[in-house]
């Protein structure tokens, strides 16, 4: 018979220790050189960044809407990471009303690669509709983290590190204007000749006709890289209008495999109609915004980046494309010019589509172009311009793979898409690139605190507005 007095031993030894069982090698405590090795390894960041699209997919979020949430997950994520990698400065003072965000307690330990991703995954269950599923798929990550070693209330502290820093940035995002243009979502159609209409098969409502009261993050307004001023609408056939028009409706009816598959690949519409018959349903894809993130992990892969410059690269882009909208969208509706498949139907052939279905908003310029421009100039300066890479993103929505030799290649082609797809007129779509670039040189030079480079920006913009 065992006596009491060693019983009692017994369970003294287990309380202390929490457990009687005996600890696994995967459940032992890592040191913090191990912990924040394994910790840094950029591909579960790679993996949230995945979840995250899926689920602003799965939502239908608009397309600048969806930059907008891609832009302060980044932000809170790279502001929180950066606090292990001093050579990375704050973006604080460099993105518009950006203050700096809580530091971390002194002398005691962190890891900050989960603080991150804690800080992003915060961020996006504020601004997705999909909060439950993202709330799961943080359990699963953190879990993979427990299996890494760290200490237990190392993981608490930085989690709750993560999620202060989420706080700060939803502090700031919830100054942006988004919630004062939820109000102003009406547009006003007008009968002037040339102007926007609803487009088939929808004829849905323009979308985010007052993006353009959107907080800018690094531009001094969202006019400052205003685009020249359209072709002015004439049916006349000499017009530069109707060459434009005829041009479109020429190209889709001698359309190339090839050109039909870069039009396609590039799509990126949030919701495509398909209909048969009397019966319709939608496919719900990646918006511009999540294409080019994932080009950065792409690139970031392909280079094997570490974690802090990956974050960097999604974060400075993600500045770039949300930028990109805002300039582009005051552009779209202040020229409120009418798209492809309005005029020809009306004055050239009415049983006309184009490859793509036209997008609810004016077209005049492409937002595919400009933001697509604004984040590959971004990226140049990030990995240079003649960096090959093959863009499979968009396998799973069935667009195929392409290969670009460049990132100026790339961004060009996606401008020529548009033109491809009978949705944009020339100008719209190249004068779209033009503005873009503007813009992803701006937003390098203001992030990266390069004064000269935005003096030779505004000196470009000034002398093509004088000529």
């Amino acid at each position: 018979m065992v006596k009491p007095s060693i019983l009692l031993v017994s369970l003294f030894v287990c309380l202390s220790f929490g457990s009687c069982k005996r600890l696994t090698t995967e459940e032992k405590e890592a040191t913090a050189e191990e912990y924040n090795k394994a910790a840094s390894d950029p591909a579960l960041f790679h993996k949230t960044a995945q979840q995250l699209t899926s689920f602003i997919v799965h939502d239908i979020f608009k397309p600048p809407v969806a930059s907008r949430i891609y832009v302060y997950t980044n932000l809170a994520a790279y502001e929180t990471l950066r606090q292990q990698y001093p050579a990375f400065e704050s973006l604080a003072g460099r993105v518009k009303g950006f203050e700096q965000v809580p530091n971390p307690e002194k002398d005691v330990d962190y890891c900050f690669p989960l603080a991150s991703i804690a800080a992003y995954i915060s961020v996006s269950k504020a601004l997705i509709i999909s909060t439950a599923e993202m709330a799961n798929y943080e359990k699963e990550v953190y879990n993979q983290y427990e299996k890494m070693g760290i200490p237990e209330d190392v993981r608490t502290r930085s989690i709750a590190y993560g999620q202060q820093v989420a706080q700060h940035v939803l502090h700031y995002a919830n100054e942006d204007n988004y919630k004062q243009t939820r109000a102003l979502m009406r547009y006003s159609y007008t009968k002037t000749p040339g102007s926007y209409q609803p487009t088939p098969p929808n004829y849905a409502e323009a979308c985010e006709p007052t993006w353009s009261a959107m907080r800018v993050l690094t531009l001094d307004t969202c006019t400052q890289f205003k685009p020249k001023a359209a072709a002015a609408y004439s049916l006349d056939p000499k017009s530069e209008f109707y060459k434009l028009t005829r041009q479109v409706y020429d190209i889709s009816k001698n359309l190339t495999q090839e050109q039909k598959d870069i039009a396609y690949f590039w799509d990126d519409n949030a919701v495509v109609t398909n209909v048969k018959g009397h019966a319709s349903y939608v496919d719900k894809k990646m918006t511009p915004a999540g294409h080019w993130l994932a080009i950065v992990q792409t690139l970031a892969k392909d280079q094997h980046l570490d974690l802090m410059k990956s974050l960097q690269a999604y974060t400075f882009t993600s500045i770039a494309l949300y930028d990109g909208f805002i300039a582009c969208w005051d552009e779209k509706y202040r020229s409120a010019r009418i798209r492809p498949v309005t005029v020809i139907n009306e004055n050239i052939d009415p049983e006309w589509q184009p490859f793509l279905e036209t997008p609810p908003f004016p077209e005049y310029v492409s937002g595919h172009s400009a933001i697509s421009a604004a984040a590959g100039t971004v990226l140049i300066h990030l990995f240079g311009n003649n960096v090959a890479f093959t863009d499979s993103t968009e396998y799973a929505y069935g667009h195929g793979v392409r290969s670009f030799k460049s990132l100026k290649d790339t961004y060009m082609e996606t401008s020529i898409s548009r033109v491809y797809g009978g949705i944009h007129y020339w100008d719209g779509a190249f004068e779209g690139t033009a503005q873009g670039e503007k813009v992803g040189e701006w937003v390098w030079a203001t992030l990266t605190q390069e004064p000269q480079k935005r003096q030779d920006v505004l000196a470009t913009t000034q002398q093509v507005k004088a000529k």
